[in-house]
């Protein structure tokens, strides 16, 4: 007889819901996607079901009886809905990790608890508490709001007192967390999943480049990484994901400074910096989560290709003359194109294709962005 097939319900249609989809298929697990009720779902393959009613108790109890395990393909869900099925269903990662993730302020403390540095932040609730931030942290410094942002969302930068001046009520009343600015040559990331058993796979740090506090392109593994540096940090995050018996996929954004590296924000989940998992390793960050939340032995990624991860934003490239370059790999969300919107990625193995087929991938990339940016319809 075989062992039974875990069935994985996963809140969220999205790319990163598609994307642990079509991991979870060629094991042979069952997945339930759970619509976030938004127009712009990934999964049209898989069928559209109803949102869910989280403040249903009825559609909760559905949603738990019909699958084993529940994940999320974003921390920015309801936690009580997470909470309420907890108490009926496993929920990986838990929803005490999720919740600390959702909250920037509780972020910063477990980072630092764990030894992580982290910037100089000052809590901010009102007028006041802006007012102390600025006089503690002292120019520049952004102001974040402390839950669901995203992609530069809900940020603002002060670098003079009339931007102090400037900052609505309506923004203070979100609740916010006021950042001093690091003095940062280069922004990193760390990913890694954790099984149930306790077992952590690494992926190795990666360089990343933001535009507009987008992410537009990852380079694995990152160049003139000291090794003492990099094994501290993996045995810190190890040491927080034990202390959450977290079981899943986790980055950790950090920027790198002259002095050591200084963590930004993390995510209980997969990551966009991780897309170039799919190319780069035999077991991608997405097969590695839907491994660990189902029970099954993760692989710890040991081999690892040079690969740069290019996301389409705006247009989409022409297909042809990308697939055209050895070593590209085209992954598109099935997402219409608008300015500012990510529709895809695109993975590039460097041993294959070299310099001169990363800067042509790359031309083609950005061309697609800028004719999405321009005004009127793109030539024919």
């Amino acid at each position: 007889m075989g062992v039974p097939r875990p069935r994985i319900g996963i809140l969220g249609d999205g790319q990163l819901g598609r994307m642990l989809t079509l991991a979870a298929l060629p094991l042979g697990l069952d997945v339930r996607i759970v619509s976030s009720g938004s127009a712009a779902s990934t999964c049209p393959f898989l069928g559209r079901r109803p949102p869910l009613d989280g403040d249903d108790p009825q559609q909760l109890d559905a949603l738990a009886r019909a699958v084993d395990v529940v994940t999320v393909e974003s921390e920015n869900v309801r936690l009580d809905w997470l909470e309420a099925l907890a108490a009926r269903v496993t929920v990986l990662p838990s929803p005490a990790a999720v919740g600390v993730a959702q909250d920037r302020v509780r972020e910063k403390e477990a980072l630092q608890a764990h030894g992580i540095a982290t910037a100089q932040w000052r809590q901010v609730d009102d007028a006041p508490g802006l007012h102390g931030a600025v006089r503690d942290l002292g120019f520049p410094l952004v102001l974040k709001t402390r839950r669901f942002g995203y992609d530069g969302k809900g940020q603002r930068w002060l670098r003079a007192e009339a931007d102090v001046a400037a900052v609505p009520e309506s923004f203070l009343a979100r609740g916010l967390i006021a950042e001093a600015a690091v003095p940062f040559t280069r922004e990193l990331s760390l990913v890694c999943t954790r099984s149930g058993a306790g077992d952590v796979a690494f992926w190795p740090l990666v360089e990343n480049v933001h535009r507009g506090g987008i992410l537009v392109r990852t380079e694995a593994p990152a160049r003139d990484v000291a090794p003492p540096v990099e094994a501290a940090l993996r045995a810190a995050v190890a040491r927080m994901l034990d202390g959450w018996s977290y079981v899943g996929t986790f980055a950790l954004e950090l920027f790198d400074t002259p002095t050591g590296v200084v963590a930004n924000e993390m995510a209980p989940r997969v990551h966009n910096t991780g897309h170039w998992t799919q190319a780069g390793t035999a077991t991608c960050q997405f097969a590695n989560h839907v491994r660990a939340v189902a029970g099954l032995p993760i692989d710890a990624c040991a081999e690892v290709a040079p690969t740069v991860m290019l996301n389409v934003i705006g247009g989409v490239p022409d297909a042809r003359a990308l697939l055209a370059i050895p070593g590209v790999s085209l992954h598109l969300y099935g997402k219409e194109p608008r300015p500012g919107r990510k529709l895809g990625h695109v993975n590039v193995l460097l041993d294959r294709a070299g310099a001169q087929g990363l800067a042509s991938a790359g031309a083609l990339v950005d061309t697609a962005l800028r004719l999405a940016e321009e005004p009127g319809d793109p030539p024919t």
